[in-house]
């Protein structure tokens, strides 16, 4: 069965010339019967866009460009961290502290200088990701956070270009292909965004390392089908892999006709920023409603206070986030231990949470302070801040 999508598969009249470098550089290309020559170029003449440059964007671009898509979008705002070694190969030890689209770059010309990249130095907005995502011929969204896979979802289906997508967490990794006319959309699966702290994030849950390697090589393996129009694209099927088990396993997915994007009477007609609503995923609230933030205290802030030796320090993370980096002589109570371990603090006492970037530890302080303990405050940023403005010799995750 092959699968031929409003995007992508172009016709071969007016498709670019191979070179002879070309020629010899893709011959194994073209001696496959569904690639041949005029699969070469149908490659040759694609855009592709690559959304973020990390763990799964790190095999997609790096695939993607040794197969010859002529032209390779890259989007993504960071920088290069040595944390992200352990999975983003596309980087080096070299690069870290150079922005993750300057290390990408100079990888994928190194490995394929036919390929043209246009990087996009954005964090993807409503305000930007329908126009970057509507000059491509497919996405390939490598995000980790629900905030940008919402937006680019809907921007792929406003724009009817199909939407190679992947997702990871600890040992689990998810592949399927959306907005593809007739298919479904990433929301057909999950309607709207989780509320916050529901879901751990891969910095607070972890991620094996050779685990987007896996998913985004499936990711570029399904980009190329759509482009060359080849083969059974992973459109209705949901494909779930299992690293610990070696294990498979394929979910059907159809359209939602009631769909809020891409059903028969859509009510989301433009994009929409989910900031608010995802930023700072981690563990669950210690009760319903316990997510109001305020009352922050800065980390210059609590290190005056606790060279006074008036307050009191609660972290509630897991133990293994405390193993890699800590305030000394904070209390330890992860998040899902508060509710029946909040008599173990005094009440009499400045009382100051923290967590990896806040969002628990506001969640924590709104708990406490619910539960008759008015001074408990939430560290701003996190361990993370106070890290980058305190304690610069600890490690970050």
């Amino acid at each position: 069965m092959e699968h031929h999508p409003d995007r992508g598969a172009a016709a071969p009249a007016g498709l670019p010339d191979l070179t002879r470098e070309e020629y010899q550089r893709y011959a194994r290309h073209l001696t496959l019967p569904e690639v041949g020559v005029d699969g070469q170029r149908r490659l040759k003449a694609a855009r592709v866009l690559v959304v973020g440059a990390g763990g799964l964007g790190s095999p997609a671009a790096l695939y993607l460009a040794a197969a010859g898509v002529g032209t390779l979008g890259l989007v993504d705002f960071d920088a290069v961290d040595v944390s992200n070694l352990q999975r983003q190969i596309v980087h080096g030890t070299p690069d870290v502290g150079r922005a993750k689209l300057e290390s990408a770059a100079a990888r994928l010309h190194a490995l394929n200088p036919h390929v043209r990249l246009e990087p996009h130095p954005t964090r993807l907005s409503s305000a930007d990701a329908l126009a970057i995502v509507a000059a491509y011929d497919v996405v390939v969204d490598g995000t980790d956070n629900f905030a940008t896979r919402y937006l680019v979802n809907d921007a792929c289906v406003l724009t009817r270009t199909p939407n190679a997508y992947g997702s990871i967490f600890r040992f689990e990794g998810q592949v399927s292909v959306f907005a593809v006319p007739g298919g479904p959309c990433y929301r057909c699966l999950h309607p709207e965004p989780p509320p916050p702290g529901l879901i751990p994030s891969c910095a607070e849950g972890g991620v094996l390392g050779v685990l987007p390697g896996v998913i985004g090589t499936l990711q570029a393996t399904e980009a190329i089908k759509l482009v060359l129009g080849v083969g059974e694209p992973l459109v209705g099927r949901f494909l779930v892999y299992d690293a610990l088990r070696l294990r498979f396993r394929e979910l059907k997915l159809a359209r939602d006709p009631g769909c809020p994007v891409c059903g028969d009477h859509p009510t989301i007609r433009e994009l929409v920023d989910y900031e608010a609503v995802c930023d700072g995923p981690a563990a669950a609230p210690p009760a319903a409603g316990a997510a109001a933030i305020d009352g922050d205290i800065s980390a210059e802030d609590l290190n005056a206070r606790l060279a006074c030796g008036d307050v009191a320090v609660v972290d509630v993370r897991e133990p293994y986030e405390i193993a890699i980096c800590r305030i000394e002589g904070a209390r330890e109570i992860p998040l899902g231990d508060l509710p029946h371990r909040a008599h173990e603090l005094p009440r009499d006492t400045d009382l100051v949470l923290v967590c990896r970037s806040g969002a628990r530890s506001a969640q924590a302080a709104a708990f406490l302070r619910a539960q008759g303990f008015p001074r408990a405050r939430n560290l701003q940023g996190g361990i993370l801040e106070w890290i980058d403005r305190v304690d610069p010799t600890q490690p970050k995750y």
